[in-house]
């Protein structure tokens, strides 16, 4: 009797889980049918989603709910606490299963090659998006002593730093934040925010949404100088052909021309400054030296030989996200990506039998949350020409209990699907007793009891 084609996805965020939606979605799925199980790190799913969007951002939290629809499919199962490569490594994935897609995403900072980077008070935008987040493998105290911060990007993360950094701890209070989190924010010292882009208002990355948000603090006064909002060619016809852009230099437009208001603190969006040093003392962040640039006719900009230094104690480094290399696999390190073609993974010039990715780990992180299904439906799309066409492996043992005893045998301390419903109840509860929606639960420990997992 044929057996339903057996998938695992490494990585339970969104990304994976659109593979899994699009392999359920697919002719496959009907007969004999697809058998997938997902195996995630962290004892919660989501990724991204639970550990990479601010607190104050429900309306991309909501996402979750369709995420947990495709969860909820009977033909898929969830591995939580589950690490690769030290719970599960590629031979043993191979051993249980016809294919194997990584969707591992990004979520460490990329390096910004510039002396001081290293000072104390100079800190990743991503350690400090786990923090807030409460990821359960970061420390559960951050410094908040700095009265003056710099920001350095220009994307929608560097917006979430500066915001959450500008917002007061009350503010935050009626989100998912844990306590600790809170009483972190309640005694952050930062009234001055500036976020600092080499380039100019055309050629920022921030989605308009987004930037707009700033604005509806009733804690945060953000503050444009009219000298940053300049174009050349390249700006105006990046302005024509995209809306989004357009949107987002006529806020910026909007706001440097407007007179500053008193709400206390201060969040200054700085253009055409290029950050040259984080000048330290006493091995301490105690400024930013930026060089001044202007745009060059093509949208790019030139150095001008200008320079200023910025009176912040903190730096933070919001200049992208950066996937860690997996073991087994083919490394581009210039892009922190597998390389791939359509999804398969490429090793010499072949592909890697029945190995396949999809999301940041493929492309690198650029892009929407919603981008990353346009990835899953092409590295799906592609797997199942090679399972139709023969060119998958055959796995030795493709039944469905083979890897569940290997985990128990292993002492594995995995969670599953209901587990999630478990801790989604015990958050909800805590949240319920405080008046919010729910309460995170941070320590990861806790996490797997309240999964109804002991350690």
């Amino acid at each position: 009797m044929p057996r339903p084609l057996r998938v695992a996805i490494v990585g339970a965020g969104p990304a994976g889980i659109y593979a899994a939606d699009a392999l359920l979605k697919s002719e496959a799925a009907n007969d004999p049918g697809v058998s997938i199980d997902l195996f995630e790190r962290m004892p919660a799913p989501f990724g991204l989603i639970r550990y990479g969007v601010a607190p104050d951002h429900p309306r991309i939290k909501g996402i979750i709910t369709a995420l947990h629809q495709v969860l909820d499919k009977p033909q898929i199962r969830l591995f939580g606490n589950v690490d690769y490569p030290s719970d599960i490594t590629l031979d043993d994935l191979r051993a249980f299963y016809d294919a194997v897609i990584f969707s591992t995403g990004a979520d460490a900072d990329r390096d910004l090659n510039i002396p001081g980077v290293d000072l104390d008070g100079s800190y990743g935008a991503a350690d400090f998006v786990s923090w807030y987040d409460g990821h359960p493998d970061v420390p559960r105290t951050w410094p908040l002593e700095a009265e003056k911060v710099a920001v350095l990007g220009v994307g929608n993360v560097a917006l979430d730093v500066a915001r959450i950094l500008a917002k007061t701890a009350d503010e935050l209070l009626p989100t998912e934040i844990p306590p600790n989190v809170y009483d972190g924010l309640k005694a952050n010292k930062a009234l001055e925010i500036h976020v600092f882009g080499r380039r100019g208002p055309a050629q920022a990355k921030f989605s308009p949404m987004e930037l707009r948000e700033l604005d509806h603090s009733p804690s945060i006064e953000v503050i444009v100088n009219p000298e940053d909002i300049d174009y050349d060619r390249g700006s105006i016809e990046a302005r024509r052909s995209n809306k989004q852009v357009d949107m987002v230099a006529k806020t910026l437009e909007n706001w440097a021309i407007r007179d500053v208001g008193d709400r206390p603190h201060k969040l200054f969006l700085h253009f055409f400054e290029s950050p040259a040093e984080i000048v330290g003392e006493d091995g301490k962040v105690a400024g930013l030296r930026t060089e001044r640039t202007e745009l060059d006719g093509t949208g790019n900009v030139k150095g001008t030989g200008e320079f200023t230094t910025w009176d912040v104690q903190a730096v933070y480094r919001a200049v992208g996200y950066l996937s860690e290399e997996l073991p087994k696999l083919p490394w581009d390190a210039a892009s922190g990506t597998v390389p791939d073609e359509g999804g398969r993974v490429m090793e010499g010039g072949e592909h890697l039998a029945s190995t396949y990715v999809t999301g940041w780990i493929r492309r690198g992180p650029i892009g929407l949350i919603g981008h990353t299904k346009g990835d899953a439906n092409e590295t799906v799309a592609n797997l199942l020409e090679d399972h139709r066409e023969g060119r998958l492996r055959t796995p030795e043992a493709p039944g469905e209990d083979a890897v569940v005893e290997f985990l128990q045998d292993k002492g594995v301390a995995y969670t599953t699907w209901d587990g999630w419903y478990r801790l989604d109840a015990a958050e909800r509860a805590r949240g319920e007793a405080e008046g919010r929606e729910r309460v995170k639960i941070v320590e990861r420990e806790e996490m797997l009891r309240a999964s109804g997992v002991e350690a």
